[in-house]
């Protein structure tokens, strides 16, 4: 008989640093961070101290840690079957789920395949673009190219990092991926010369739409990330570029592919991003949010075109040739249609306007800083942007790690955030209360202060 190991929080750490590899973490310096257990918007780590989750633990938490609604979901489900494969057959939860993603996704996309993560969805959304224009009734096989923006990012499985334009992520890895379409990236920070905030939409369409113009007949899909584009440090697009991309891939018959991993469910004010321009894709990628923040569970949500020629005899080998283990789990459907049950029971939508507006009055004071160059929101997701010298934008070299140094001090005032790159991302769980949204504002103040002392 053995006996069960005990660790001290001691060796909890020295195993955390030593032997757990940690994603986008430079091993060589991290320092060890295990939290114990969550109560509501906050953390609470091995030693006691009281973290406010300031990022949604990497932006899927949306109703808060431990919510009553959600554990109970979970635990009656786990009472009947806590998994079942979706290869012919399927979870009467994950069923239910599909329905209720149906009515809340934007028009149109009325059939659902689930995976396990966001960049597994777009892989799947890859490959249904690819087979659709393969054996759709007028099959154009010619139809194999894609276009992502430019400092896209859709995950890091190969096809995601293939569609990805964040060179910092992916350029180690060219050798291994497909070659895209590499559209602009719509940044009103940023802008390029003689382009104005008002001119700036039109400046993005019409290099996007020369883009695809001229090679739209081997073109399968445009690949975007619907308003924000997050991994990116939280960049903003123009107004109506979203609608314009919509109305030109129809125009031009090109599929197009909306991920909303980050975007979705309730992040941008809204369920779902598209529906600010009122945009209906052919695909959509939803994950992170979609069980609340509880299990891991994509999905990737089709129109009926797409679904339609997947459809046939049994000999004409039609089906989609793709599919995960976990798919449609039942224990993270259950948390899914759970979490739904909280944003009708709990209003999410209907409060998040007064939150979006008192964040972004917090915010404002930070935006005289000589150091701050950008603080740029949608709903509740923000950046805050550090840069070395204002009036040009010149960002600090990046071996200083601004960014990282000041999420580091906000740590001691209780608040946990985590930057790209120079860019302070705040991204709270959609439950934070007006008092933590200040709590959350003044750690970022405070830790801006303490790297900069004096200015």
């Amino acid at each position: 008989m053995t006996t069960k190991t005990t660790y001290s929080n001691a060796d909890i750490a020295h195993i955390d640093r030593t032997a757990v590899w940690h994603g986008f973490t430079q091993m060589a310096h991290y320092e060890p961070l295990v939290i114990e257990r969550g109560e509501g918007n906050w953390l609470f780590d091995i030693e006691g101290r009281r973290l406010l989750d300031g990022a949604s633990s990497l932006w899927c938490n949306l109703h808060g840690h431990n919510h009553p609604t959600i554990n109970a979901a979970i635990r009656d489900q786990l009472g009947k079957i806590a998994h079942v494969t979706s290869l012919g057959m399927i979870g009467r939860t994950a069923v239910e789920l599909t329905g209720r993603l149906v009515d809340v996704t934007p028009e149109g996309l009325n059939h659902v395949f689930y995976s396990s993560d966001g960049s597994s969805s777009v892989e799947a959304a890859l490959k249904m673009a690819f087979q659709y224009w393969q054996q759709r009734e007028n099959p154009q096989p010619q139809k194999t190219k894609y276009v992502a923006m430019g400092a896209a990012y859709h995950g890091d499985t190969t096809g995601g990092v293939s569609l990805g334009g964040v060179e910092h992520f992916h350029s180690l890895f060219g050798p291994l991926l497909f070659d895209v379409l590499r559209g602009p990236c719509p940044d009103t920070y940023r802008l390029p010369e003689n382009v104005t905030p008002e001119t700036a939409c039109d400046h993005y369409f019409e290099t996007f739409r020369e883009l695809v113009t001229g090679q739209h007949q081997q073109i399968a899909a445009v690949v975007m990330e619907p308003l924000v584009q997050g991994a990116a440090g939280m960049i903003m697009h123009p107004e109506g570029f979203l609608r314009r991309v919509r109305d030109l891939t129809r125009e031009l018959d090109i599929l197009l592919i909306c991920d909303e991993v980050a975007t979705g469910f309730g992040r941008t004010g809204k369920m779902f991003a598209c529906q600010h321009e009122q945009v209906s894709p052919d695909l959509m990628c939803i994950a992170k949010g979609l069980t609340g923040g509880y299990l891991p569970m994509a999905a990737t949500l089709a129109s009926d075109a797409v679904w339609n020629a997947f459809l046939g005899d049994l000999d004409q080998n039609k089906q989609f040739f793709h599919g995960h283990t976990y798919s449609g789990n039942p224990m993270a459907a259950a948390a899914g249609l759970a979490s739904l049950d909280v944003f009708e029971e709990e209003q999410v939508l209907e409060n998040l306007p007064a939150k979006i507006d008192h964040l972004q009055r917090c915010l404002q004071p930070l935006a005289s800083h000589r150091h701050v160059g950008n603080i740029r929101q949608r709903g509740l997701m923000v950046g805050i942007e550090l840069v070395e010298e204002k009036a040009s934008k010149q960002p600090f070299p990046a071996g200083q790690t601004r960014g990282a140094r000041v999420c580091r001090h906000a740590l001691d005032r209780g608040v946990w955030i985590r930057p790209l790159g120079d860019v302070i991302v705040l991204m709270p769980p959609l439950s934070i209360q007006a008092d933590e949204i200040e709590t959350l504002v003044e750690a970022v103040r405070y830790g801006i202060s303490q790297e900069f002392p004096g200015e």
